[in-house]
């Protein structure tokens, strides 16, 4: 047996009985645009995870992902359970997803938490390692792939363990990425114009912050409209 072969797809086996009486709460939040370098420019989205299931080493946890990276976990968790769960739906890739149209940024946001909300209520996809690690680390896919098939010098648990509990809405919460190409995140217009990449990387901040303001007041918005209409 080769070294490392212990950790391989390490497990969380709890029965259904259990799981039910637990809870797991979480939130899909504070969506910021983040630069690559002057060309390309993406979104993430804040997972925060509170919990009292024995299921999950750290019971307090806020990570960042981006759209590509949920589209991996739901192939990754799609592979390794062999087809005996059915997989909720992400919500749709959009090559015309804009980095400022707030309705878009809400519409995927809420999307991005049924998803979760849906993964979390099934004790099977609970004994995936990838799900963990993509929950409470901050590592990337490579690395949890590597991670969960016992290839890393680190376990599963000691990678949790070292991915300190982020502070909400903080900078330390940005998560650079290395890719260096567009995909259905990015801002078409930035990947194509470098006079106005440049001109945005000098405004990214206000901008961001603009957004922000922009989303809050339209879930504001749809809530007051929603409560009127009771």
């Amino acid at each position: 047996m080769k070294e490392g072969t212990s950790r391989t797809a390490t497990r969380f086996s709890v029965s259904p009985a259990v799981t039910m009486q637990q809870a797991v709460s979480v939130w899909v939040r504070d969506p910021r645009i983040q630069k690559n370098d002057f060309w390309h420019a993406y979104m993430d989205y804040e997972i925060c995870l509170q919990t009292n299931s024995v299921c999950f080493t750290k019971k307090t946890s806020g990570v960042r992902r981006r759209y590509s990276e949920f589209v991996w976990l739901r192939q990754k968790l799609m592979a390794n359970a062999l087809l005996m769960v059915n997989l909720p739906d992400l919500p749709p890739k959009n090559p015309f997803f804009s980095l400022n149209n707030a309705s878009q940024i809400i519409d995927r946001m809420k999307g991005l938490q049924r998803f979760l909300e849906e993964i979390l209520q099934n004790p099977l996809l609970l004994s995936d390692s990838c799900l963990h690690l993509f929950l409470q680390s901050q590592l990337s896919v490579a690395k949890i792939e590597a991670c969960a098939a016992g290839r890393t010098n680190f376990s599963v648990a000691q990678a949790v363990q070292r991915s300190g509990l982020r502070r909400f809405h903080s900078e330390e919460d940005i998560q650079k990425d290395t890719s260096t190409s567009c995909d259905s995140d990015s801002d078409s217009s930035y990947c194509r114009d470098p006079v106005q990449k440049i001109k945005g990387l000098a405004i990214q901040k206000s901008r961001s912050a603009a957004l922000l303001d922009h989303i809050s007041t339209c879930q504001e918005e749809m809530s007051s409209c929603s409560s009127g209409s009771t």
